[in-house]
């Protein structure tokens, strides 16, 4: 049995990751290929407690507690479902991989790159996705969007202006690094047309 691929889905708070998600397995299970939804940090019991730990707003929570907790949910995921689900020829779309990490703790919290990706390396045990979409969209309109959900902020989602703009950076820096496994799609698009252009960016990769 052929591995399955793992399609990664990456930006800010608001970009419409988590749409993109399930349109696209959406699109391509009708095209006979099994695919499955995981969510980062989440996707099995241990990694969604640490979930709402990491994410409540009452909580003061250390830049480097934060990126391991975030190292410690996803190496759980790793184990118990992706590696599991990969080994089976699943095509996982997951919501956030290692690249958040580099992004939110790497360059929004000051941590450094080369600090998180070793930390996210043990993590993963060294899985690297087959492809990963990021969505850009400008800080501003992630913000308003996430506002306009009519939920209560999580703890990173109250975090000032400034912290988002050196995430948005980030990414691009990511993407501009490694063309070949990062695929830009313009989020501010209305879903269709984000859709429309995940499917070309997947291409005959699945």
């Amino acid at each position: 049995m052929a591995r399955g691929k793992l399609i990664t889905i990456e930006g800010l708070d608001g970009a419409g990751k988590t749409t993109l998600a399930v349109g696209l397995a959406d699109a391509l299970r009708r095209q006979g290929v099994e695919a499955q939804v995981l969510r980062e940090p989440g996707g099995v019991r241990v990694a969604e407690l640490i979930r709402d730990l990491v994410k409540a707003p009452d909580l003061a929570v250390g830049a480097r507690s934060e990126a391991l907790l975030y190292a410690a949910a996803r190496a759980q995921l790793v184990d118990e479902a992706l590696q599991p689900l990969l080994a089976r020829g699943v095509c996982v779309l997951l919501d956030r991989f290692v690249d958040s990490s580099l992004a939110y703790q790497g360059a929004g919290r000051g941590l450094g790159l080369a600090a998180v990706r070793e930390i996210n390396d043990f993590a993963t045990g060294g899985l690297t996705p087959d492809l990963t979409l990021l969505l850009i969209v400008d800080p501003a309109l992630g913000r308003e969007r996430s506002v306009g959900r009519g939920t209560p902020p999580d703890r990173l989602e109250l975090e000032p202006d400034a912290f988002f703009s050196r995430i948005a950076d980030a990414y691009r820096e990511l993407a501009d690094a490694q063309p070949e496994r990062i695929k830009t799609i313009d989020a501010s698009q209305p879903p269709e047309s984000v859709l429309a252009a995940a499917l070309a960016a997947v291409g005959e990769l699945v």
